[in-house]
């Protein structure tokens, strides 16, 4: 019998190091010179704390978890250890907690005043209202704790998959009622293509609430079938939350100013970052300037809470998020795209998750049968994972099956297995991207298969930029930001 896993050390050099620094964050808006963007700075310093808290937090209330039956095995390994499950709980309340310790430094009229005795930043054209952003923010956490609330409920009784699927939309409620109530816009600009149909701009109306509700049904529930292996959904939330910090600070004030050549790509506006009032491509406008800085708000500690219960749930995990880290990670993300004004820059760093969502729809809709489990197959005796199967023992597959499942493998994304007398499937690798890349790439273990994943994820985030800042220019003209 392998032996029993133990905790990962944790160098308390680290937490000697990084408190002082995060409490340095903390304390600067408060300390002449006030610096721009005072609030920031703080974000900056709740972030690193979140990283250390969920870093020995972790650990330290696993046994609870485990000792309240909430626990688990790991299929993919040849121990049956039993390990901590829905961490993501652990995650969550680092998370919201300091969110909460956040409110006063933005949001507070003697703190906003610091900077420059309430003077305006240069380059930045007028001042929001901290009565409305402070709504909106509590709107967010609000669902935020709904989510948590929701997704733990999930860990806890298994909530199936047709009965999980609207609850992301009860978390929203509190967001998209905020986001009416302070007169959101529900116009979209039209492609040029379209223009000579639709005119410039097209109101959505209520089928604008729609598609924001499903933005959070997607970002929540995307993450959550994309899982299987050790590190899978506490990557990608990372990742995501990474290219969302690196495209809101593109919209902050430097001291500098670039181009990015965007029209090598075809794109004939020039994307310049910095300028005259070194306002970022906001270009003086505050609106656009704290919209992001709100994003920056909710993202830098979702990064520090990610990598921190990182550490634990890399391979071989120490602990699993459960269903209420891909919850909350994915109302984040959904909170940053309504709020911020970016859903169509958001859903670009989704390409990994759209994939797999897409490849996974003959199996969630029923189509083709889906079992209880879709993750690679282990073989103990390589320790390498394969692509699990689903197999019509009991029944052949339907026409529209055989069907979907013959499109499927002609363009590789499955693999069957025939029978030589009749030609009817008998089995078909599961319609995950896990399952994909290993069908394409061959067997592999699984810790090289989440490095994959993660290139893959990176790659889409890649791709997304491009797509944002380079080819958009192709469909719509004039300044896109």
């Amino acid at each position: 019998m392998a032996p029993s896993l133990s905790p990962r050390p944790l160098p308390s050099i680290l937490l000697m190091s990084l408190i002082p620094v995060a409490s340095w964050f903390v304390v600067r808006p408060l300390l002449d010179p006030i610096p721009p963007l005072p609030a920031l700075w703080a974000s900056v310093g709740f972030s690193i704390f979140a990283f250390v808290a969920a870093l020995y937090l972790v650990p330290a209330l696993g046994p609870t978890f485990v000792k309240a039956n909430l626990k688990g095995k790991d299929l993919l390994k040849v121990y049956s250890d039993p390990i901590p499950e829905s961490q993501g709980l652990v995650c969550a309340s680092i998370y919201i907690l300091l969110l909460i310790l956040f409110i006063p430094f933005p949001f507070s009229t003697s703190i906003a005043s610091l900077s420059g005795g309430g003077s305006k930043i240069e380059g930045l054209l007028g001042a929001a209202s901290l009565h409305h952003e402070l709504s909106v923010y509590l709107s967010s956490l609000l669902s935020l704790l709904i989510a948590t609330l929701l997704g733990f409920l999930d860990d806890v009784f298994d909530i199936r998959w047709r009965h999980k699927l609207p609850i992301p939309l009860i978390a929203a409620i509190p967001l998209l009622m905020v986001y009416y109530a302070e007169g959101g816009n529900t116009h979209v600009v039209v492609p040029i293509p379209l223009r000579p149909f639709f005119g410039l701009l097209v109101n959505l109306g209520p089928l604008y609430y729609l598609y924001m509700s499903l933005l959070s049904t997607f970002t929540t529930n995307s993450i959550n079938i994309l899982a299987g292996i050790n590190g899978s959904e506490v990557s990608q939330a990372l990742i995501i939350a990474i290219s969302v910090i690196v495209n809101d600070l593109l919209y902050l004030p430097w001291p500098f100013d670039f181009r990015i050549p965007v029209h090598l790509l075809g794109n004939q506006i020039e994307v310049e970052v910095g300028g005259a009032w070194h306002a970022g491509m906001a270009y003086g406008s505050s609106e656009l300037v704290n919209r992001h800085l709100f994003s920056l708000y909710f993202m830098l500690p979702l990064v520090g809470v990610c990598l921190g219960f990182m550490y634990h749930n890399w391979y071989p995990a120490r602990a699993f998020p459960g269903d209420t880290l891909c919850y909350v990670t994915g109302m984040a993300f959904s909170v940053v795209g309504i709020q911020a004004h970016f859903s169509k820059t958001l859903l670009l760093f989704f390409i990994p998750q759209i994939f797999n969502f897409l490849l996974s729809c003959p199996q969630l809709f029923g189509i083709v049968p889906c079992p209880r489990h879709r993750v690679p197959r282990f073989v103990a005796d390589t320790n390498l994972l394969h692509p699990s199967k689903t197999v019509f023992d009991k029944r052949p597959p339907t026409r529209l099956a055989s069907l979907t499942l013959h499109i499927f493998a002609t363009l590789g994304f499955t693999e069957l297995t025939m029978d030589p007398t009749n030609g009817v499937v008998l089995e078909a690798t599961n319609l995950t991207i896990l399952n994909f890349l290993l069908l394409r790439l061959g067997p592999m273990n699984e810790k090289k298969l989440v490095q994959v994943l993660i290139c893959t994820q990176i790659a889409g985030s890649v791709l997304a930029f491009t797509i944002r800042y380079g080819l958009a220019g192709l469909v719509y003209d004039g300044d896109r930001r």
